[in-house]
Parts: structure tokens; sequence; C-alpha cells
């Protein structure tokens, strides 16, 4: 495992600057190996605030069509995240399989930093699926920033990311979903490649259709 990257310089670029497109071969390389981490394996040290701040900032270069921010962030860790943890274990008693879901808060308790994406759509300026579809791109970008940085993150939902007495808890309101918790820290253990699908069924290129 890489270790942990000193904060480099990230200042953005002003309105209305040049934002040069160039070739960048070591972000191809690293995305050519970027594997997610168990959460249950994250350990401390996760990002510290000014690392927090700069992955949120870069997160929020994500794809945002009407430049209407339809999304926000909501950071957990210490003894807070510890209270919800103890908040949801109570609200486990209330899903079909109590156990099951205090199983998986464990994936929520052990990282040490995490952060909620929330979607928050800004109206309907734009379609509301391409406003979702941008706070799935914040998740991405924060996730990739995060491995870039040379910690391990893993993007998880639960159960807890879809009960209605979760997300009172959570604080996401009327017309908002979670799109994601980002967890974040220090793998115990290198990740493992996983199975990857094969692309060829998937992919097509688009031909005219014949006339009808």
């Amino acid at each position: 495992m890489s270790s942990v990257l000193s904060l480099p310089n990230l200042d953005a670029p002003a309105f209305g600057d040049p934002c040069p497109v160039a070739p960048a071969p070591a972000v191809l390389e690293f995305l050519s190996r970027r594997r997610s981490a168990s959460a249950q394996a994250l350990e401390t040290p996760g990002p510290d605030p000014a690392q927090l701040s700069a992955l949120i900032t870069l997160a929020a270069r994500a794809p945002d069509h009407g430049k209407l921010a339809p999304w926000r962030f909501v950071i957990l860790q210490g003894a807070a995240k510890a209270e919800l943890v103890r908040r949801l274990d109570v609200l486990a008693d209330l899903t079909p399989n109590p156990d099951k879901a205090r199983a998986a808060l464990q994936k929520l308790a052990r990282p040490p930093v995490t952060v909620l994406v929330i979607s928050s759509p800004r109206g309907d300026a734009k379609p509301v699926w391409e406003q979702e579809l941008s706070a799935g791109a914040v998740c991405t970008l924060m996730l990739v920033a995060a491995g870039a940085m040379g910690y391990g993150a893993n993007w998880i939902t639960d159960w807890y990311a879809y009960k209605p007495e979760a997300l009172r808890l959570l604080g996401v309101a009327d017309g908002e979903r979670v799109a994601g918790f980002i967890h974040m820290g220090t793998p115990a253990q290198a990740p493992q490649e996983r199975v990857r699908p094969d692309l060829a069924p998937l992919t097509s290129q688009w031909m005219p259709p014949p006339d009808v």
C-alpha cells in the first residue's frame, strides 16, 4: 500500500481561467488499478481536516448540469459518529432482520472518517435524474481522490440509507436521497482484485436503423 501523500497544491482556478486539457498517464495508471477497500478493514488514521476539505473540494468538481450543486456533504466522525451508530442500532430492531441490520452497522462504525453525500435536487430547472447522477459523480470523485491521496475508501449504502426513521436521524429532508456513505481510512491490508465484467457484450456502436 502506498503511503499517504502530503496535501498537494490544490488552488482552484478562478472563474474564467483556462483549464488546459493535457494527457495524464499517471491518472490512467492509477484508475487501471483502482480498488475499493473493505469498510470494516479501515483503521486510523483517516483524512485530517485539511485533507477532508480538499477531498470535498475535489468531489465538488463533478459534472453538474446547470451549475446547481444538487448535493450536500455531512461529515461523520468521532464521538458524534459513535452516537449515530448507537441510535441506528436501536432502529435496527424495526427491520425484518435486526441481527443482519446490526452487523451492517459495522461498515459505518469502523472507518475513522465517513462523508455522507446527500442528493439534494434544486427544483426541476434541469431533469432531476441528471441532478441525482451528479450526486453519484460526486461520490465517485471523492472515492477516487481519497485513493489518490493514499487512503482506502469505500462507497456504501445500506438499510439506514432508505429507512424513513434513519433518514430523519441523518437529517435527510423530503425530496433528498442518500447518494452514498464514503468511508475513508487506512486499510489494514491491501484489497485484492475482484472479478471484472466482460465488456464485449455490454458495448455496442450505434448504427442507423434500417428504413421501415
